[in-house]
């Protein structure tokens, strides 16, 4: 059963099935290792959700699903997780995606994201924002919005200059690495805070950063309205024009890496829902995304 109210907070982007191979060992190329394969709900906007859910909040779902039998299966987990699903687009011609990834002792190994259906689902996704119940032309959404790169960059574009977003607090982040120049639109955009890694901070100033205080400074310096830039275990950057604030994340023993990007943007997001300060915040989903990475909180 799926849910009907809102609490202002929107996810859109990658709803989908990630398939996870988990290895104890380390790996390289052409390793044939013992480990674990899992399924579950995943994707960029499903994780945000998720932990913004394990926070207490009510995230609605914007998204892309197939009406077969996976996307059944998907959208139920969804509703039960606590989600609200009532507006996500449901596809009789496409398949629900999926998200594969190996992760061995010594990180990500390697990972394809299948999310051809979000991409070709288009701005079908977007319709209860443009034309109702979330949101219409003269009645615009003004909550806030988790937006990420999976999304076309056209799409991505529309969203950034559209005046349907105009009053809406835009958290964005790209879906990798390889999708980090479709949040260029956003770099100048007035209400846009940019959640990026330092290697995705480097390709969208196109060049290379030593550490997240020089990626902060640089995204800023290019127009950025706000940004929080991670390093892995090294010290992550919160920044506006105003300053920069740099906290290094808890030690801890990292036994899976993705969704961690996730759960710290979803984490810091609820810590400022809550009313917690800059520094605070920043602090609060380092912590999450700790807790996360060591494995002890559920997926």
């Amino acid at each position: 059963m799926t849910r009907t109210a809102h609490t202002g907070i929107i996810c859109i982007g990658s709803v989908l099935w990630d398939v996870i191979g988990r290895s104890a060992s380390h790996m390289r190329q052409g390793s044939d290792v013992p480990g674990r394969i899992t399924r579950l709900p995943g994707g960029v906007a499903m994780n945000i959700a998720m932990t913004l859910v394990r926070f207490g909040l009510t995230p609605t779902l914007l998204s892309t699903i197939g009406r077969d039998p996976e996307g059944d299966e998907l959208t139920e987990a969804c509703a039960r997780l606590g989600m609200i699903t009532d507006h996500v687009y449901r596809s009789d011609d496409l398949p629900t995606d999926r998200y594969m990834a190996v992760e061995a002792a010594n990180g990500l190994i390697a990972a394809i994201a299948d999310a051809h259906s979000l991409e070709a689902a288009g701005d079908k996704i977007l319709r209860p924002l443009l034309h109702g119940p979330l949101g219409t032309a003269t009645r615009r959404f003004d909550g806030l919005i988790a937006l990420d790169g999976n999304l076309t960059r056209s799409l991505l574009e529309r969203i950034a200059r559209d005046a349907a977003f105009a009053d809406a607090d835009l958290r964005v982040a790209p879906a990798s690495p390889g999708k980090a120049e479709r949040l260029l639109p956003f770099i100048t955009h007035r209400r846009a805070t940019l959640y990026v890694n330092l290697e995705e901070a480097g390709l969208l100033c196109q060049t290379e950063f030593a550490s997240s205080q020089e990626a902060a400074r640089g995204l800023i310096a290019r127009g950025a309205a706000r940004v929080l830039v991670t390093d892995g275990e090294r010290t992550a950057t919160e920044a506006d024009p105003t300053g920069a604030i740099g906290l290094t994340p808890p030690e801890v023993l990292v036994t899976r890496v993705t969704g961690a990007g996730d759960t710290f943007m979803a984490a810091h997001i609820a810590a400022e829902a809550e009313g917690q300060d800059r520094e605070a915040a920043l602090a609060s989903a380092l912590h999450a995304a700790a807790i996360y990475v060591s494995g002890d909180t559920p997926l």
